[in-house]
């Protein structure tokens, strides 16, 4: 990605955002992250006013910038952005009525339930000219960013194996709260288990590792490890992805017992670990089993590049030019749902799906 001029977009008004649902609760993080004072939430859509008020009093916002669908947020404020936290499955419904107005769009990952949606919502996107990206936590690691740094910079070789790691020990053992759990494990809402919650992260990471490649072919299997948690959906998924010169294994889970969002990139002399957000370590290799290792805690990214809602705005105000590749792009999150689609059917027959 290419930036410029972001001191002047320091002097721009805030961006008038809109928050579409509350229950996913990534949606804390849009409320925190407003405090920074770049943007301003106009307006919030939820019908479920329980859950609304519950937030309100957590958050300090006033019930009156609640509205109970989009239509009645877009007549009544100045919208120029919104940011989707429902469910997966409404991403769809979110572009199809923000897009028509020139409202940029950003949702929590993935893209869509399902390709047939995808495709949907990239054609309004570019037939009305808006920006619609995708949000990962682990687009604002460090350490991902710095381990992208070292293979450009052919620090370990080209790249032959990628591990991705992400997950936890699964949502009803999280006791999260019931609007969120709901949909997390319905097949509809949320297109899958394990398979989507986590396997998103590591397809996403692989397809801006390969500078936008798609694999040749995607071998899945899913299992369920907690029927009686989750009976509806997978808990358990691991994702091959074949590159011809490389290969992936993407594994997405809700059985870890200790939550963890990592990665490991295997090049022809040495290996990158993105161990978490900020514990970063390179291995060159030494004879057949010796290496030298460097480890280091890395701080924050700058601003825009730390938070996802301030990046957002930057886009919107022309400071960054979004590559296709780059982690929150459509481009990049359409191959994403491509390779979940190919996953669940691979999964589903016990076969190697081919994409190309």
């Amino acid at each position: 990605m290419t930036i410029c001029g972001i001191a002047n977009s320091q002097t721009e008004d805030k961006l008038k955002i809109g928050v579409i649902g509350l229950t996913h609760t990534h949606v804390h993080w849009i409320f925190d992250s407003e405090q920074h004072g770049e943007f301003e939430i106009v307006g919030i859509v939820e019908p479920d006013t329980s859950l609304a008020t519950r937030y309100a009093r957590q958050h300090g916002y006033s019930m009156d910038k609640v509205y109970p669908t989009m239509e009645a947020l877009f007549e009544a404020q100045d919208v120029e952005a919104v940011t989707a936290f429902g469910t997966i499955f409404e991403h769809l419904e979110v572009v199809q009525k923000a897009a028509p107005r020139g409202i940029h769009v950003m949702v929590e990952k993935p893209l869509a339930v399902n390709m047939e949606h995808a495709v949907k919502m990239q054609v309004l996107a570019q037939k009305h000219k808006i920006h619609l990206l995708t949000n990962y936590e682990t687009t604002w690691y460090p350490t991902n960013h710095e381990a992208f740094r070292a293979i450009k910079a052919n620090e370990i070789g080209e790249i032959k194996k990628v591990l991705v790691r992400d997950g936890h020990k699964g949502p009803a053992k999280l006791e999260l709260n019931s609007e969120f759990l709901n949909w997390l494990t319905d097949p509809v809402q949320n297109g899958g288990g394990a398979i989507v919650d986590f396997g998103c992260y590591g397809a996403n990471l692989m397809t801006w590792l390969m500078d936008g490649r798609l694999p040749h072919s995607v071998t899945a299997i899913t299992q369920q490890l907690q029927p009686r948690n989750n009976p509806r959906v997978d808990d358990e998924a691991i994702i091959i992805l074949n590159y011809g010169d490389a290969n992936a294994v993407i594994q997405g889970s809700w059985n870890w017992p200790i939550g963890r969002k990592d990665m490991e990139v295997y090049g022809e002399s040495g290996v990158v670990y993105a161990d978490n957000r900020n514990t970063y370590r390179k291995r060159l290799a030494r004879g057949y089993d010796e290496f030298d290792e460097m480890v280091r805690q890395l701080p924050e990214r700058a601003a825009p590049y730390n938070d996802p809602f301030h990046y957002f705005k930057a886009v919107i105000n022309q400071d960054i030019k979004v590559q296709p590749q780059d982690l929150s792009a459509l481009e990049n999150n359409m191959a994403v749902v491509r390779i979940l689609d190919a996953a669940r059917q691979s999964a589903r027959t016990g076969t190697t799906v081919r994409l190309q």
